[in-house]
Order: structure tokens, then C-alpha cells, then sequence
């Protein structure tokens, strides 16, 4: 064994180092074996849910057939329409003691107005009476709705009788009195081939001679208005009738769910509400313009339903749902997309949609030309909820509500 053999035996070997993972190491990998799994998983069952659902989406079948909208940028809300909570100023009336006083009106100072049950009530000296019913029970459900009634506008004529628009029944006169009913329109007759399905507002000249009444829709009823909404239908309708001749006339056509109408004080043009299309249209009865049309106000801040006069001269409009700006209106934004709606109204049904759509009532008043005066909001709904109409008597406002159990009212010194 030479000398460079013997220094390599007596080297000590290397040692062998044996390490260890830390506790944090291991847990930190251990937690992303977890979230690899976690993620898996969670996909995994997305997918199969997911995958049937969209399936089933397919298969099902919707109830509208929508067609798009194109609506304008909706109003900033700046101004006159700068948002408040000056409706939250009134006070809710016989609450729980009737439902859904959609119009009202007064003789004297005794109100009347039309409940989701199918009465026509007056109210005197704070206490409610039903005086007539146009349909019969039972009431109190969707079902029930087209036998039992729902007188919707409401107005009083020339001799203190009420003219009432039933929307499944039609156009009725009733003795406050007696309670005594004469129908005027029957909603079982149709008019130039088309259908009254949903007889909604109506408007009567001082001389009780002619009244003029909207009917949304020939296909959809007022159980269905939310699908009317959705849909875009096009086939609502401003009438006339002459309470002498008996006769009915058309005037006009294609309108997006007509809603609430107002003589003007001259009683030389119609205001019809546009509903879906968030606007006012104007029908010229007398003078010059006589049987044209033009728009009286265009693009409002939401959707309008009931029109009503104004002391000053001007209009009440009463709105339910607003279109936010600045914020995210939902329903301009779904206007121009009917896969959406399609997608939405197969898996939800009508009543589901309106609970989860945003409380806003907003009344605005407008000039005799169509300007804003002023407008009165209660965000969220907190006091007055579902608004259909403003009706102005002895310095106040009476709220009208297609579904909720009071009626409110707003005295306008303190706003």
C-alpha cells in the first residue's frame, strides 16, 4: 500500500446529511394539495349542475316571446328630479283595511276607489263602505282575479255617478248612492277584431259625453302585466266612447302598454302613459290638430303609470319603478337583451321577479307643456310602496297603490 492509498482510507467519509421538512413547509403544501382538491371539486360540481341546468333552460319553455327595446340614456336625476325622501312626509291611511286602491277620487270630501278584491269603496268620515262589486267571488288570488273584478281607474262624472274601468270586465257606470252598475263597454266584445283583455284608465269629459280609456293589451291581462312589461307587446290601444251614440272608436294603435290618460283642462288633446317605453304621448280630440299624435314627454326617469291634474294646472304622474342614472337600471339594461328576459321568466314566475325588483316610488309634477315642476321620492319604498297614482284634493296628495294595503297621504305645505 503505497502512501496516496493510505491518506484515502484514513479520510473520514462524508457525512450523510439527512434533512427534514419544516412543519410550515409541509403544511403549506399539504393546504395547496387541499385547494388543488378543493378546486377540482368545487368545479366538478358546478359542472354537473350547471350542465343539466342550462340543459333544462333549454328544454323549458317560456312564457313571453320578448322583443328587443332600444331606449334613450334615461334622465340624469339632477335638478327638479334630484332624488329626496320627501314622500316619506306622508302618512299611511286605513292601513290593512284595503287592498291595492289603484285610483281614487272624491265627491266632496268623501273618497272612492277601486281594491285588488274587486269592491268599489267609499271612504266617509274615516270609515270604509263597499257600495258596488262588477264581478263576484271568490277573490283574493291570481286565479280569481278575472271573475272577481279589478276595477283599475276610476273617475267622477257630471252628475256625481262613477265611471269605472274594470280591466276584465270593462267600462262600467255605478251609483255611488245606491250602488246601482250599468255597463257602458263589455270587455266580451271585441273591437275592430281585437280583443279587450285589460281595460286599464280612463278620462271623461266635463259634459260626461265622451270618454276616453286605454286597453294595454289584447294578449295579456292585468295578472300578466309584468309580462307585458317584459315583453315589449305592442298592441295596446287608446278608444273612445261616445256615452250617447253608444259607439266605440280606435285612436290609436301600437302602443306599448297605454296606461293611465288625462283630458287636459282645454280638453283639446288625450295624455295616454306609455308605460314600457317610459314616456307620454299626446292624441289631439279637438281643433286643428284633430286626430294627430305627437309626444309630450319623452323619456322619463321611470315608468309611468297613472296622470292625474295638478292644481296648478299642470300633471300628477305616479311611477313604480325608476330608471336610475347615475346607478344600474336593471330594466334598461335588459330591454335590448331577450335572451335574458327569456332566461329569467323560465325559471321565475312573475310574483318571484317583482319581489326581488327595487322598491322606488316617485311621484313628478309637470307643467302644462311637459316639463318637470317638481318630484317627490321615496327610495327603497320605506312609506309609500308600488305608487299608481297622485290625486290632488284640499292641499293634499292621496297615493294610490296597485298592491299595497293602505292609501297614503302627503300634505303638500310640507313638501
Amino acid at each position: 500500500m503505497n502512501e496516496a492509498e493510505g491518506l484515502r482510507q484514513r479520510r473520514p467519509p462524508r457525512p450523510q446529511v439527512i434533512t427534514e421538512e419544516s412543519p410550515a413547509q409541509g403544511a403549506k403544501e399539504g393546504s395547496t394539495y387541499s385547494s388543488k382538491v378543493f378546486r377540482v371539486t368545487f368545479l366538478t360540481l358546478a359542472a354537473s349542475l350547471t350542465v343539466p341546468l342550462l340543459g333544462v333552460t333549454v328544454l323549458l319553455d317560456c312564457p313571453i316571446d320578448p322583443q328587443p327595446i332600444s331606449l334613450k340614456e334615461p334622465p340624469l336625476l339632477t335638478g327638479v328630479l334630484e332624488p329626496n325622501i320627501k314622500l316619506r312626509k306622508a302618512e299611511r291611511l286605513w292601513e290593512n283595511q284595503l287592498v291595492g286602491p289603484e285610483s281614487i277620487v272624491n265627491i266632496g270630501d268623501v273618497l272612492f276607489t277601486g281594491t285588488a278584491d274587486g269592491k268599489i269603496i267609499k271612504i266617509e268620515d274615516g270609515e270604509i263602505q263597499t257600495i258596488a262589486r262588477i264581478g263576484h267571488g271568490p277573490c283574493g288570488t291570481r286565479e280569481d282575479e278575472p271573475t272577481c273584478g279589478r276595477p283599475l281607474g276610476i273617475r267622477v262624472g257630471p252628475n256625481n255617478t262613477l265611471f269605472v274601468a274594470d280591466a276584465y270586465y270593462g267600462l262600467y257606470e255605478v251609483n255611488p248612492g245606491t250602488g246601482e252598475t250599468k255597463m257602458l263597454v263589455s270587455t266580451k266584445t271585441p273591437i275592430e277584431g281585437q280583443q279587450l283583455s285589460f281595460v286599464n284608465d280612463l278620462t271623461v269629459t266635463r259634459d260626461g259625453r265622451k270618454i276616453y280609456f286605454t286597453d294595454s293589451s289584447s294578449k295579456w291581462q292585468r295578472r300578466d302585466y309584468l309580462f307585458l312589461i317584459m315583453e315589449g307587446t305592442d298592441d295596446g290601444r287608446l278608444l273612445e266612447y261616445d256615452t250617447v251614440t253608444k259607439e266605440v272608436k280606435v285612436l290609436m294603435v301600437g302602443l306599448r302598454f297605454p296606461n293611465g290618460v288625462q283630458l287636459s283642462p282645454a280638453e283639446d288633446f288625450v295624455l295616454v302613459q306609455e308605460t314600457t317605453m317610459a314616456r307620454i304621448r299626446r292624441y289631439y280630440v279637438s281643433g286643428l290638430m284633430k286626430g294627430g299624435a305627437d309626444m309630450f314627454v319623452e323619456n322619463m326617469p321611470g315608468l309611468p303609470d297613472n296622470i292625474r291634474l295638478s292644481s296648478s294646472g299642470g300633471y300628477w304622474v305616479a311611477m313604480a319603478a325608476v330608471r336610475p342614472n347615475p346607478g344600474f337600471s336593471l330594466f334598461d339594461f335588459m330591454s335590448e337583451k331577450p335572451w335574458i328576459k327569456r332566461m329569467i321568466f323560465k325559471l321565475l314566475s312573475q310574483e318571484t321577479v317583482t319581489k326581488f325588483s327595487p322598491k322606488y316610488s316617485l311621484v313628478v309634477e309637470l307643467s302644462e307643456t311637459g316639463s318637470y315642476r317638481r318630484s317627490f321620492h321615496d327610495p327603497n319604498g320605506v312609506m309609500v310602496s308600488y305608487v299608481s297614482e297622485a290625486h290632488e284634493h284640499n292641499g293634499y296628495l292621496y297615493l294610490g297603490s296597485f298592491r299595497s294595503p293602505f292609501i297614503c297621504r302627503l300634505n303638500l305645505q310640507h313638501v
